[in-house]
């Protein structure tokens, strides 16, 4: 998935619907800018974080992407924190609460990769977590029905 290949961002901004695979590749693309930014919200990328947000992008997307591709979508100025809870803001209602809740989750567990979680991060997290429109539960991962285990 190319960075700059952010297809959906017009369509969703142009108010359309989505399809089932656009909202797919929406997330991809949500999950992608968030977490990447997260990873710059403390002003120090680790190798770490790095690492482990590409292992979570695979899990939950398949696809691959590069150690560059992380990196790029971290410095751009396009996914400046103020664009990004815009941008969240905006396409939260087009993605599934799986999304949402899939998307914070994993920022969380990018945040704990290097062992260290700063103030600036906790506060980029708190905020991302609103832009999202997630709520305590989905957080937490609390759904309602039945409990496996």
């Amino acid at each position: 998935m190319a960075i700059a290949d952010l297809k959906n961002v017009l369509k969703i901004f142009g108010g359309s619907d989505i399809s089932e695979d656009e909202q797919n590749e929406l997330y991809k693309e949500v999950l992608l800018m968030t977490l990447a930014r997260a990873a710059d919200a403390d002003i120090n990328i680790q190798s770490a974080e790095v690492s482990r947000i590409r292992e979570i992008l695979k899990e939950r997307t398949g696809d691959d992407f590069s150690e560059a591709d992380v990196r790029v979508a971290a410095r751009a100025e396009l996914y400046a924190e103020a664009n990004l809870r815009k941008y969240l803001a905006s396409v939260q209602k087009k993605l599934t609460d799986e999304h949402r809740a899939g998307t914070i989750q994993a920022l969380a567990d990018v945040m704990r990769s290097d062992q260290d979680v700063s103030v600036l991060e906790v506060d980029f997290f708190n905020r991302t977590a609103v832009a999202l429109g997630v709520t305590p539960a989905q957080i937490a991962g609390l759904n309602a029905g039945r409990v496996s285990g």
